[in-house]
């Protein structure tokens, strides 16, 4: 007999079996999948990308400026002074002295450059001093304010050279002179007609020469020594006017060069010494000089005469009160046989404001 009962008891409890192990196995296998364990291994990657070294310096207009200013400074070396000195004295006419009313102006610049650059070194100078001065004189029957030059000059060298040995070089040395306007052997002869002693380029003078300069090297006595075996020397006469008195008559101021021509050239040897020193911390007192002379041995030779040597002596003395205040000495010997058969002198002395500029 089928028993039912039994039947879906048996049904029931089977199915539940199955939930069971269904449940279970569920449970076991995430359970399972959690520890799962791996082995330790080393993996090394590979890098397949171009590279390329970048370099972070790049190129500026303001550092290469500078620099380029750094190395001017370094390779040049200026040294400007200039000065402006006068005086004056003024009387009425009831003066119990009497006296003359009298103005001067002395003004003077001297400029100093040295370029070097390895064993090259050049040296340009330039030099300017003009002076006036205005007295009262009887011109024609009556009293005139007459304005008469006492200083004037214009002087410009260059010396390129190149380093030999210690302490000596080798190069030219290259000096013109002459002056800015015409000069009168006095007052009364501006009104003279062809009374000029001297003009522009009249004289006018040119020394060149190639030799050897020897520098001591020592900071208290800078002293430097041309000697040149081979030199020239010219002389101009721009103006075919200049004349001189001579006793009551006036005769051709030529300095030296021929009758019917405007210059003159000697060829010969040159020594030429030269000395600038200063002392105190800035500068206060200053002694420059340049000695220089010139033998024409060759035109000598070739001339049958005998002919004299040219000697320039020139000394300057520069004592600064302060920064803008100076005074200045200035004396100079000067032979030329050429054109006076004398010892020429001249001395200044001033006192005046004064500009100094200095790169270094």
């Amino acid at each position: 007999m089928y028993n039912y009962t039994t039947t879906n008891f048996m049904k029931g409890f089977f199915t539940l079996l199955m939930a069971i192990a269904i449940g279970c196995g569920a449970v076991s296998a995430q359970v399972s999948i959690d520890e799962v364990m791996t082995e330790n291994s080393k993996k090394e990657f590979e890098n397949d990308l171009k590279t390329q070294s970048v370099d972070t310096e790049y190129f500026s207009d303001a550092t290469y400026r500078a620099e380029r200013r750094a190395i001017r400074k370094e390779r040049n070396t200026i040294d400007f002074t200039s000065n402006l000195h006068g005086s004056s004295t003024s009387f009425n006419d009831h003066w119990q002295a009497a006296g003359d009313n009298t103005i001067a102006v002395l003004a003077n610049a001297n400029f100093i450059h040295t370029y070097k650059n390895g064993r090259f070194s050049l040296n340009n100078t330039a030099s300017a001093k003009f002076g006036y001065n205005r007295m009262k004189m009887d011109l024609k029957g009556q009293q005139s304010d007459v304005w008469f030059k006492n200083v004037d000059e214009i002087a410009l060298s260059t010396a390129p050279q190149w380093a030999m040995v210690k302490d000596w070089t080798y190069g030219a040395n290259i000096k013109f002179r002459t002056q800015f306007a015409p000069g009168y052997a006095a007052r009364g002869d501006k009104e003279k007609e062809y009374s000029r002693l001297s003009n522009f380029m009249t004289p006018g003078y040119l020394d060149a020469s190639v030799g050897f300069t020897y520098v001591l090297p020592s900071k208290s006595f800078p002293l430097k020594v041309n000697l040149a075996p081979i030199a020239m020397s010219a002389t101009y006469r721009n103006d075919a006017y200049t004349k001189k008195l001579d006793g009551e008559t006036w005769v051709d101021m030529n300095y030296g060069v021929p009758e019917g021509k405007r210059s003159k050239y000697e060829g010969g040897l040159s020594v030429q010494l030269d000395f600038d020193r200063s002392w105190g911390s800035n500068g206060w007192l200053r002694y420059r000089t340049t000695a220089y002379s010139f033998y024409g041995w060759v035109t000598s030779i070739y001339s049958g005469s005998n002919i004299a040597p040219t000697l320039r002596w020139e000394n300057t003395i520069d004592i600064k009160a302060n920064k803008y205040f100076s005074t200045q000495i200035y004396y100079q010997l000067y032979y030329n046989k050429a054109e006076v058969d004398k010892l020429q002198r001249s001395s200044m002395f001033s006192v005046g404001l004064t500009y100094t500029f200095r790169n270094k």
